[in-house]
């Protein structure tokens, strides 16, 4: 039947008003500009935010900033009391480095303590020392070490004694050797340190603050998880034990997985701490309010983490001991400022609402995403989608990984969306490091775990990773604002479709599970 005449104005109006939104969104992804990019990152990862730490003056400084260009973009507040500041507990204590220590027992030799400061560093985001005195069964571990050949290593209840190479820093993918020994059963691991720099750098050898997630409670010991993971200088060790240097020298050189059980040796592990302090830890959380009457009432979440690792990275000099973090995750965290920024740019606000949410505590184990997924300010079943961006400025000029493609229609989504924008010169793959774990390694995996689809954007890691050159002089910018208006498109795509995002049935089986 032919259209009335009102009824053809009608439909021209709403193709005229499509084709202006569609100017606004355009021009709102404009203000994401390379220099923006730049000048945000240089902020944030500038020495005086003290790189950021998980509670740290510095980070606090950061949320502060945030949570004032938020306000400055007309978000709206969802944070406590009224704020952008949501904040959770964490408890910060002072050892008492006369009764913290290691003691190594032999039963037909000699027996010998390490004390913190004194050539131990205990490292409590791992695993925590026990209240009392518990003794272990010792083994020795070294030759080529990756988390892939562990598999065949019997190290459950034991305290395992990785002898790798520090003499030019961390070891690569030691922490994925670190996960690997825990999740096969370790319940301890002494990292053998050949590095005396290393062993002065790692929390003033063992004698900084402890940090732990909650409320302070009374208590004379670290609360512990039952595992203890410890740094011990080698030094230290041959100086007691000299006959070890040669067996520890033989286990470096060795050109595979070698484990050597030490059936004469125990160790004991204790960490006796002072009075504990709360020290709320920050995230920022700003909502930009949808557009239609009935979508408004549903969330995509844009986020990223804003702490890095203060002063407890690799490289650390007399001349330089700040971490700066700038890729990791001062470019994620820039990203969330430039896109709400643009979100909330006259006629680019979707239908949907959009929640921009920067955490702390990702490198101290997920803590600011936990708490947010846990308690969030909107209702937990109206967040429709998290995209959440770690680590975006470095390596490829041409391309981005969205990792978790495979587990939503997501990642169809997000190839439609770099497809037709293609002025991005943007790829967007699959996971590249599948061995690397990515996937339980950022703020997103909160998100999934509780049955939300989610996109991982990241560029991936570099030899800069946790070290103290992770500087803003290395960052891509002009790359990065690409990735960003991607992210942009994709994010407007997604809160301006009828139909939410859909898991993958295996993928939410598997990673949601009966949750």
């Amino acid at each position: 039947m032919k259209p009335s005449r009102s009824a053809a104005l009608l439909c021209l109006f709403a193709a005229t008003k499509s084709l202006a939104q569609s100017g606004a969104v355009s021009r709102a992804a404009a203000t994401i500009t390379e220099a923006d990019v730049r000048q945000r990152i240089e902020l944030i990862a500038h020495d005086s935010m003290g790189g950021r730490d998980t509670p740290s003056p510095g980070l606090d400084k950061t949320a502060a900033w945030i949570a004032g260009e938020f306000k400055r973009m007309g978000l709206t507040p969802a944070g406590d009391g009224g704020g952008f500041i949501q904040r959770y507990p964490v408890t910060i204590a002072p050892p008492d480095p006369d009764s913290t220590f290691m003691e190594f027992k032999s039963s037909n030799g000699p027996s010998f303590k390490v004390k913190a400061g004194e050539g131990l560093a205990f490292i409590p985001s791992f695993g925590s020392p026990p209240k009392s005195l518990v003794t272990l069964p010792m083994m020795l571990l070294g030759g080529t070490v990756d988390s892939a050949q562990l598999a065949s290593a019997e190290v459950q209840d034991q305290l395992v004694v990785w002898v790798a190479d520090w003499s030019k820093g961390q070891p690569e993918g030691g922490q994925d050797v670190v996960r690997s020994l825990f999740t096969r059963g370790a319940r301890g691991i002494v990292v053998l340190v050949n590095n005396d720099t290393v062993m002065e750098s790692a929390g003033a050898g063992g004698t900084e603050p402890i940090v732990t997630r909650g409320a302070p409670r009374a208590t004379t010991a670290v609360a512990s998880r039952g595992r203890v993971l410890a740094l011990v200088s080698e030094r230290v060790v041959v100086q007691a034990v000299p006959e070890a240097a040669e067996q520890f020298a033989a286990l470096r050189a060795a050109p595979s997985l070698v484990t050597q059980p030490l059936a004469e040796w125990r160790a004991t592990a204790i960490a006796k701490i002072g009075e504990p302090k709360a020290a709320p830890a920050p995230n920022v959380v700003g909502i930009l309010e949808g557009s239609d009457p009935v979508l408004k009432r549903e969330h995509v979440v844009i986020s990223a983490h804003m702490d890095h690792v203060g002063s407890r990275c690799r490289g650390l000099s007399a001349a330089d001991r700040i971490c700066n973090g700038a890729d990791d995750d001062g470019s994620g965290t820039a990203g969330v400022v430039e896109l709400a920024e643009a979100f909330a740019h006259k006629g680019a606000q979707p239908k949907r609402s959009i929640v921009f949410l920067a955490v702390s505590g990702e490198e101290r184990g997920l803590w600011g995403s936990d708490h947010f997924t846990a308690r969030p300010p909107v209702e937990l079943k109206s967040i429709v989608a998290n995209l959440n961006i770690d680590m975006i400025g470095r390596n490829w000029n041409d391309t981005i990984a969205a990792i978790g493609k495979q587990h939503s229609d997501l990642g169809g989504l997000a190839d439609q969306v770099a497809a037709r924008n293609k002025e991005l010169g943007l790829t967007v793959v699959d996971d590249p490091w599948p061995e690397e774990n990515l996937y339980g390694r950022s703020d997103h995996y909160n998100f999934a775990r509780r049955g939300i689809p989610v996109l991982f954007f990241t560029s991936g890691l570099h030899e800069d990773y946790h070290a103290v050159t992770d500087t803003p002089d290395k960052i891509d910018a002009e790359k990065e604002a690409r990735v960003l208006r991607l992210i942009f498109y994709l994010g407007q795509e997604i809160a301006n479709r009828v139909e939410r995002p859909k898991w993958t049935p295996d993928s939410y089986k598997k990673i949601v599970g009966a949750r």
